[in-house]
């Protein structure tokens, strides 16, 4: 009889033990799902432009190439008024606001109403672009830190009314980006424009560096 209660015993701490291993597993697997719900389901990695000798980074760090690449890209289309000035100024804001800061775009919307005083944007075209030899080189973009850089754009500007060249000049913006990892189905690049770190400056002589005024 001794021996029939030892195997009901040793039959129960047994099944205790598989219920306790059970109810750790629900938990780890609780932990799992939990963890991989919260993750991201959108990663941006940013890659150097030249991986030919490979390249190994954090996932969270932008490289300067890239931060370059960005203020250029999103300045270049704010500031390009193909058609219409007065409209084609103010559509630009519009549709990259989510490239810009909060302050940023109110900066730029004044500056919009400013030119629209003065009657500097109807009926102009604008082109801008980058100066021959003045692209990205290691000089134009400034690490301030993790979040921030300044990046030197240095771009030439034609403007015309009516087919009549109104003005062509050089000018160096000194761009401040920062890092905006808030919505990434409207900005995939995680970064925005934080307006000028400085004044905007012009270039007399374009192929020669550091000629401002």
């Amino acid at each position: 009889m001794s021996r029939y209660r030892h195997a009901l015993a040793g039959r129960d701490a047994h099944i205790t033990t598989l219920r306790g291993i059970i109810l750790v597993l629900v938990v780890i697997c609780g932990g799992l799902w939990w963890g991989w719900k919260a993750a991201p389901e959108n990663l941006t990695i940013h890659n150097p432009p030249d991986l030919r000798s490979g390249s190994t980074r954090a996932w969270w760090e932008v490289p300067p190439s890239s931060v370059y690449a960005f203020g250029f890209y999103v300045w270049q289309q704010i500031q390009r008024w193909p058609t219409n000035g007065e409209a084609d100024y103010e559509r630009n804001l519009y549709s990259l606001q989510h490239f810009l800061t909060p302050s940023c775009r109110i900066e730029l919307e004044r500056d919009y109403e400013r030119r629209l005083s003065r009657n500097e944007l109807s009926g102009r075209v604008r082109g801008i672009y980058e100066i021959p030899g003045r692209g990205y080189r290691p000089a134009a973009v400034e690490i301030l830190s993790r979040d921030a850089w300044v990046v030197t754009l240095d771009l030439a500007i034609d403007e015309q009314y009516a087919g009549t060249p109104v003005r062509d000049v050089f000018i160096r913006y000194p761009l401040r980006v920062v890092r905006a990892d808030v919505d990434p189905e409207h900005n995939p690049w995680g970064l925005q424009i934080d307006c000028f770190d400085g004044t905007p400056q012009r270039l007399e002589v374009p192929n020669q560096e550091g000629a401002d005024v």
